[in-house]
């Protein structure tokens, strides 16, 4: 009986140590999976006056700070994999710095291509980033020598304060964004008339209203973040303007930031906007007759308040969202030039960077697309939020669906690419999400 008493006892024993040792795995595999995420913004104002992007026509040096410019980084890490999505308030990394400054950031924090989103909000009225010493302003140069050690600060204290979240998403809508090719009818030298395609107001054309929204939060319920997402230019202030400000984009982020918290970061991403502009546009500076809200703290503040609004209302969240990402240099079908001969296709190249976590894709394109191209890849996603981003990795200017090719208009004819290059890329899009998607 004694001896049956110890054998049952013993294998009692065994089996609970199996028990807990099986416990014990599935949290530490448990924990593996957990999705944690680490934030950082840093000051990239100029402190000296500088050549500003944007406008052709503006020559001089900028003279004054209205408000001042940010680099946000959200970086996430689940199981080993990484994303890093860096928000940069300039209007794009253009004259190769995009390849110039991921190759730093990739080399410096061993990411994969696919890893890394470096993306610019698209301000008019920030400093022309640029390496070339020979065109460009010695302090232009010298800011994007700062610029780009400043955004791998922010990389490397993002990357090192990751802690265990949860991600939510949500939608809201503004009003803010206007489709600005507008017709006009004009006389011809023949006396009759022709219509042309200006930029202006074109209230009847397409717009992309949905604000995406993804909100993140620790483990103690704390949110810390929110990634938002809109399609609309940030050209308020125009060629006449030398006060640096980060514009519509740079100002929602302000103010979403002011309102839920000093600790807290709010990265804007600009959709697909190249045929979009605000209600006001161009404008010439910030209007301080007495009582008169100036359009760019206007306009910003209603975006703002959506994102807030929408961020307020998600309510839930994964906290085990994987994380997959994909990257592909498309060479598309260019527009036909005297440049080249016929036996030898002229091509565009553009750089498509997809991920996703959980629920929520991220595309990036290194151009600026047009509203209707990115609608178009947000109808076919099979992600129920798939936030579009231009000005991501590269810089290969507006990519025009092809209907519009026959009407003109600068969009057009500033393109490199071809008319059916759109569909393309609306084709690529959809196969890099539908594979994330399966995965």
């Amino acid at each position: 009986m004694k001896k049956k008493l110890i054998v049952i006892l013993y294998c009692a024993a065994l089996l609970m140590t199996a028990t807990l040792f099986a416990n014990n795995q599935s949290a530490v595999s448990e924990s593996k999976s957990l999705l944690r995420c680490g934030i950082a913004r840093t000051d990239i104002t100029p402190t000296n006056p500088v050549q500003m992007s944007g406008y052709g026509s503006r020559k001089g040096l900028s003279h004054g700070i209205h408000d001042p410019l940010n680099v946000r980084v959200i970086a996430f890490e689940n199981k080993g994999k990484k994303l890093v999505l860096v928000s940069t308030d300039v209007l794009g990394f253009y004259g190769g710095t995009a390849e110039q400054i991921r190759s730093v950031l990739l080399d410096r924090f061993e990411l994969a291509p696919s890893e890394l989103f470096l993306c610019a909000i698209h301000t008019h009225a920030a400093p022309t980033v640029t390496m070339n010493e020979k065109t460009a302003h010695p302090n232009n140069v010298e800011y994007t020598g700062i610029l780009t050690k400043k955004i791998g600060s922010a990389v490397e204290t993002a990357l090192h304060l990751m802690t265990p979240v949860k991600v939510g998403a949500g939608r809201g809508y503004s009003p803010v964004g206007m489709n600005w090719r507008e017709k006009r009818i004009v006389p011809s030298s023949a006396g009759s008339s022709q219509t042309v395609v200006n930029l202006g107001r074109n209230p009847y054309g397409p717009t992309d209203k949905e604000v995406l929204v993804t909100r993140i939060v620790q483990s103690d319920g704390t949110s810390i973040a929110a990634i938002f997402d809109y399609a609309c230019h940030a050209t308020l202030l125009g060629g006449r303007n030398y006060q640096i400000s980060g514009d519509l984009l740079g100002l929602a982020e302000q103010f979403v930031e002011k309102i839920l918290g000093k600790s807290f970061i709010a990265p804007a991403f600009a959709g697909a906007s190249g045929n979009i502009d605000p209600w006001f546009r161009v404008l010439p500076e910030f209007n301080t007759e007495p009582g008169w809200i100036p359009e760019p703290v206007l306009l910003a503040t209603l975006l703002g308040e959506e994102v807030v609004h929408t961020f307020r209302k998600i309510d839930t969240f994964s906290e085990h969202g994987e994380i997959r990402t994909l990257i592909t240099t498309l060479k598309l079908p260019a527009k036909e030039s005297k440049d080249f001969m016929p036996s030898e296709p002229r091509q565009a190249e553009l750089t498509i960077t997809a991920a996703h976590i959980g629920q929520i894709a991220f595309i990036g394109f290194g151009c600026e697309m047009l509203t209707e191209v990115g609608m178009a890849i947000k109808k076919a996603s099979p992600f129920p939020y798939t936030f579009v981003i231009t000005h991501c990795n590269g810089a290969a200017g507006y990519l025009p669906p092809a209907d519009l090719y026959p009407e003109g208009g600068y969009e057009v004819q500033t393109s490199h690419f071809a008319p059916e290059a759109a569909e393309i890329v609306i084709q690529q899009a959809g196969k890099m999400l539908n594979e994330l998607h399966t995965d």
